[in-house]
């Protein structure tokens, strides 16, 4: 049956491929060993700060800033002021995502010189000297190391961050791709939650572990560096863009198993190398002007965009003021923010496991659906809890019913769709544009947030709740369902709103190559 609006064939039949043992470790050691640090290190600067109350009515400590004062009394002999104190907080938080940017901004160029498996595992240079650094940073006397480490574990977690869902993309069997996709947000909640154990005060999160608390962020580096050689390298990768058809064989047959026949799934690969010939490899300015592409790359930058723009970070930030006034002890408070970070990783591992029944799109509506929702009942208790206080605990449901809605949606499924609407000739600039995207729009709400908040405070939500709705319409008209296609299939259904033609499956299983009809100057840079 031909699909009515964009005219192209219905998906091909494919042989299912089972999750081999190979599968499994080599995503896992591609996952723990890269975004997990980028999980681990939003949480762990945040996170270790409540270390007591002086004399029980006093401010809370914070450890960190605790250090940067104590080590400039030692300096000048006398403490900071409120003011360059809280400067030098905001660098070290900032700086995390400023790394992320610049690390966005090289990966097009390291994954097509090292491939995907050799850029995890240059990266992990990164994670291994902040570790180090941050490490010592207490004995050298020396918060600068701290601030100067944020960068480069940023750095570390914008090249992985764009790197691994391009990696696990293209090792997964069609039929295991939405799975597998999701393991980059996976791994980036099991590194949250981490960090929020560790960091508890009874553990690492005082004044006394807390250089080790920073410092285990290079263990997964280790174990990457030590398990990631043994697995190979992305097929399509080897065959599509290094040319080598033996090597790409012998990968899938590792990925695969034995009983699966690889022949059928090489030919898909050469199917998309035959589409993209007179394409040939895309920079990210000939992306921004390349039209068969516009609409995956409005696509991208939306999901992106509209992932981090919805508010998460900001329900993050306010839940420990929701908790309060609730009449959650202060104290405490950290032990229900661990609370969320377990729904978060169960709602998120949930949807790994429907992903292929349900589809993407269905995920994400509802998961934007739920959001939207939540914010909204949000604002209207923050408002009114003055008058009626019984609504604080409703402000608490609303902070668990929005963490599920992103857990099962906007958080996972864009790491998913965001690597199969493109073809592997333009995958490395659009995920460059994607990971840039990312990194700003976070910079963005950590720099502005607290401002609203203190401008509008509750009503801060209702844009949130806009966001949602705004990029729930947006997939809703826009964005296919993407859930047991190839490549060259999800492609045919974005020709016709790009308005060029796309050659049909059967057109292109053929040996002379094909590329959509465009105006020469289009499609050379």
């Amino acid at each position: 049956m031909e699909n009515k609006e964009t005219g192209t064939p219905p998906p091909s039949p494919h042989m299912e491929a089972r999750l081999q043992p190979t599968l499994v470790l080599t995503t896992l050691s591609a996952a723990f060993g890269s975004v997990f640090q980028y999980g681990y290190n939003i949480a762990v600067i945040n996170t270790p700060h409540k270390v007591g109350l002086g004399g029980g009515w006093g401010p809370v400590f914070q450890v960190l800033k605790s250090f940067y004062n104590d080590t400039y009394f030692e300096r000048h002999g006398t403490f900071m002021d409120e003011h360059t104190l809280l400067l030098l907080w905001s660098c070290t938080v900032s700086m995390f995502p400023l790394g992320g940017l610049l690390g966005s901004l090289v990966v097009g160029m390291m994954v097509n010189k090292w491939g995907r498996k050799g850029t995890l595992l240059i990266n992990n240079v990164f994670a291994i000297t902040s570790a180090i650094l941050m490490g010592v940073s207490k004995v050298a006397r020396a918060f600068e190391l701290i601030i100067f480490s944020r960068v480069l574990v940023g750095v570390c977690a914008g090249i992985a961050y764009s790197t691994l869902p391009m990696y696990l993309g293209e090792l997964a069997p069609q039929n295991l791709r939405g799975t597998l996709g999701t393991m980059t947000e996976v791994f980036v909640i099991i590194g949250v939650l981490l960090a929020q154990i560790f960091s508890l005060q009874a553990v690492l999160g005082n004044p006394t572990g807390w250089p080790i608390l920073l410092a285990l962020t290079g263990v997964p580096a280790l174990i990457q560096l030590l398990s990631l050689p043994f697995f190979p390298e992305s097929p399509r990768y080897t065959l599509i863009e290094k040319g080598d058809e033996e090597k790409a064989k012998q990968a899938l047959r590792k990925l695969r198993g034995r009983n699966y026949n690889v022949e059928a799934e090489m030919e898909e690969m050469r199917t998309e190398e035959r589409t993209e010939q007179a394409e040939g490899r895309l920079s990210v300015l000939n992306l921004f002007t390349f039209r068969p592409l516009r609409w995956q790359l409005i696509s991208i930058v939306v999901l992106m965009a509209g992932q981090q723009l919805s508010g998460i970070n900001a329900v993050n930030y306010y839940a420990d003021v929701i908790y309060t006034s609730a009449g959650v002890d202060p104290t405490q408070s950290q032990y229900v923010t661990l609370g969320s970070g377990v729904i978060n990783l169960v709602m998120t591992l949930v949807s790994a496991i429907i992903i292929e029944h349900l589809g993407r799109r269905i995920l994400l509506l509802s998961g934007y659906g739920i959001c939207s929702s939540a914010c909204l009942v949000l604002t209207v208790a923050l408002l009114l809890q003055s008058t009626v206080p019984e609504l604080s605990y409703l402000g608490i449901i609303c902070v668990f019913a929005y963490i599920v809605g992103h857990s099962i949606g906007p958080s996972p499924v864009p790491s998913v769709v965001r690597t199969e609407i493109v073809l592997q000739s333009s995958r490395t600039a659009a995920f460059t544009v994607d990971g840039a995207v990312h990194w700003l729009t976070n910079f963005i709400v950590g720099l502005t947030f607290p401002s609203i908040q203190v401008a509008i405070g509750a009503y801060s939500f209702l844009i949130f709740a806009g966001v949602c709705l705004l990029t729930a319409t947006y997939i809703y008209v826009v964005i296919p369902e993407t859930k047991g296609r190839t490549f060259v299939e999800i492609n045919c259904a974005f020709a016709k709103r790009n308005g060029v033609e796309f050659p049909e499956e059967r057109e292109v299983t053929t040996a002379k190559p094909h590329t959509p009809s465009l105006p020469t100057k289009e499609a050379s840079f």
